[in-house]
C-alpha cells in the first residue's frame, strides 16, 4: 500500500504562562492512499491539535509528519500554505463559505491560488459541481441554498484541486439527521472514487462510516482499528 501520511513520535505543548499542556503526547501513525478515516475523541482528546497538524495549519513541537513524501514538520507558514493549497482540501463544520459569491465562485477560489486560468478555474469548477448534484445551484449564492447544498458547495471547493487528502472536520455538525446522511453518502461516493478521507468527528454514528476508527484519549492513540461495522453501510 502507498502512504499518504506517516507520522512519528509526534509531540505537541502549549505553553500557557509557566505551564505545560501536552497535547500531543509521541503520536506514531500512518494512512494508505484511499484510506477512509475517521478520528475520534472527547474534547481535551487531541484530535483538533493533531487535525490541524495533519492538514498543515499547525506544526509540531516534536517528531516528523511526512505528506506525500515530504517532511512538513519544520516547514515555514508560506511553505506550509503552498502544501495545503495543493495536498488538502477541507471541509468544515460551519461551511466557510463566502457570502456575496455564488457557489460556482467559491468552488474556484483554491485554483486562483494554484494559478490557474479563469477559464479552466470556471470549468473545473463546474465538473465538480456537477459531481456533487448541484449542476442547477451553481449561480445561487449561499444565503439561497439550504444547509445541505451548502456543504455540498463546500466539499466540491475541497476536491477542485485534486488534493491527496480530503480532511472533513465535524462536516454533518450544524446538518439535520437526513442531511447528515446525504453528506455521509457524498463521502462514500467520492472514497470509491479514489481519494483519501479524513473525518474528524465525536459522534459514533459518524464515525461508523469510515472504514478504519482512530482514538486519542490524553494526547494519545486509545485504539486504532478497523471498523467491522462498516458492511452495514455498503
Amino acid at each position: 500500500m502507498n502512504k499518504i501520511i506517516e507520522i512519528n513520535d509526534l509531540i505537541k505543548n502549549y505553553y500557557v504562562g509557566t505551564e505545560t499542556i501536552r497535547a500531543l503526547r509521541s503520536v506514531s501513525l500512518s494512512i494508505n492512499k484511499n484510506e477512509y478515516v475517521a478520528i475520534m475523541g472527547p474534547s481535551g482528546s487531541g484530535k483538533s491539535t493533531l487535525m490541524n497538524i495533519l492538514g498543515c495549519l499547525d506544526t509540531p513541537t516534536g517528531g516528523d509528519y511526512i505528506l506525500n513524501n515530504t517532511n512538513v514538520s519544520q516547514l515555514e507558514d508560506d511553505q506550509l500554505a503552498e502544501i495545503r493549497n495543493k495536498e488538502i482540501g477541507f471541509v468544515f463544520q460551519t461551511f466557510n463559505l463566502l457570502p456575496r459569491y455564488s457557489a460556482l465562485e467559491n468552488v474556484s477560489l483554491p485554483l486562483i491560488y494554484a494559478g490557474a486560468t479563469k477559464e479552466n478555474r470556471l470549468a473545473k469548477a463546474e465538473d465538480v459541481l456537477v459531481s456533487v448534484g448541484l449542476e442547477d445551484r451553481m449561480a445561487h449564492k449561499p444565503n439561497e441554498l439550504s444547509g445541505g447544498q451548502r456543504q455540498r458547495v463546500a466539499v466540491a471547493r475541497a476536491m477542485v484541486n485534486s488534493p491527496s487528502i480530503i480532511l472533513a472536520d465535524e462536516p454533518t455538525g450544524n446538518l439535520d439527521s437526513k442531511t447528515s446522511m446525504d453528506i455521509l453518502n457524498l463521502f462514500n461516493e467520492i472514497h470509491k472514487r479514489g481519494n483519501t478521507i479524513i473525518l474528524v468527528t465525536h459522534e459514533e454514528d459518524i464515525a461508523r462510516h469510515a472504514h478504519r476508527i482512530i482514538r486519542l484519549k490524553d494526547g494519545m492513540i486509545e485504539s486504532d482499528e478497523i471498523n467491522e461495522h462498516i458492511a452495514t453501510f455498503n
